[in-house]
């Protein structure tokens, strides 16, 4: 097998970065949202979304009014609709013209955030400053898993929030001939972690509340590459309508890591 070469590294991270920023631009993506509307017992209308909405025991529901209607799952409804109990983190989509109206549950409670694709934040978005890649970056770890899975209580960018969440081991590293480790969260997929850090560059030329990187599963005797290239903005660097988990004190790293997404232009 022919060893990868520095323009393949280098290649690979701009198609990265690339996706992240597509990611951003979507018609729908963070930078879409016009507002983070906590939802309680009592009927409440919002100006970017139709209807009153409510959340109870039996969970979210809205009562769109005459001439109002949402799609969910391809299906124009009207009148009652009941989203009914979502899961922590878990969330529902529906369509309102060319809107896209999130249902969620963040930190215990139950959120409607409109997303409309001519909101001034989305439209202004030119791209997310960033580090040039650097193989030095890409780290060799170590896996070490808890004896079991451990439940990690973390603040939230919204003040008062708090967001728990699994963690199976965490990451032992060096940089520099300097020891470290980061408290590792289960991932997107199996076996695949998320960590969440801030560093000596935090508020300096990166985002001060956190960053995060996409961990693949380890391999069988715990080898994992941590690559700190890909150290990506959480959507809290761009708006203040996300509730992005803060990492834990933990990972709070003493090193400068010259790498990954910088300061968003936004910010």
């Amino acid at each position: 097998m022919t060893a990868p070469t520095t323009l393949d590294f280098d290649s690979s991270w701009r198609e990265w970065h690339r996706a992240q920023e597509a990611k951003l631009a979507d018609p729908h993506g963070f930078l879409a949202i016009t507002g983070l509307h906590w939802l309680t017992d009592e009927p409440q209308r919002f100006e970017d979304a139709p209807g009153e909405w409510v959340t109870d025991a039996d969970g979210v529901r809205v009562v769109l009014g005459e001439g109002e209607s949402i799609t969910v799952d391809g299906v124009k409804r009207n009148g009652i609709y009941r989203f009914g109990v979502i899961p922590e983190r878990g969330g529902s989509t529906a369509i309102w013209g060319d809107a896209a109206i999130e249902v969620a549950k963040r930190g215990g409670f139950d959120i409607v955030r409109p997303r409309h694709p001519e909101n001034a934040l989305r439209l202004a978005f030119h791209g997310t400053p960033a580090y040039e890649p650097d193989p030095r970056w890409a780290v060799p770890a170590v896996y070490r898993p808890f004896e079991k899975p451990r439940p990690v209580t973390v603040g939230a960018a919204v003040e008062g929030l708090e967001h728990v969440y699994t963690a199976p081991g965490e990451l032992a590293f060096s940089v520099d001939g300097q020891d470290l480790t980061l408290t590792a969260f289960e991932g997107r997929s199996p076996g695949s972690l998320m960590v969440l850090f801030t560093d000596a560059t935090s508020g300096v030329t990166t985002y001060p509340a956190n960053r995060v990187i996409q961990v693949p599963a380890p391999e069988d005797d715990g080898t994992v590459v941590l690559d700190f290239n890909r150290a990506a903005n959480l959507p809290c660097a761009y708006t203040v309508l996300a509730t992005c988990p803060l990492p834990p004190a933990e990972n709070r790293l003493p090193v400068a890591i010259e790498a990954g997404e910088k300061i968003p232009y936004e910010n």
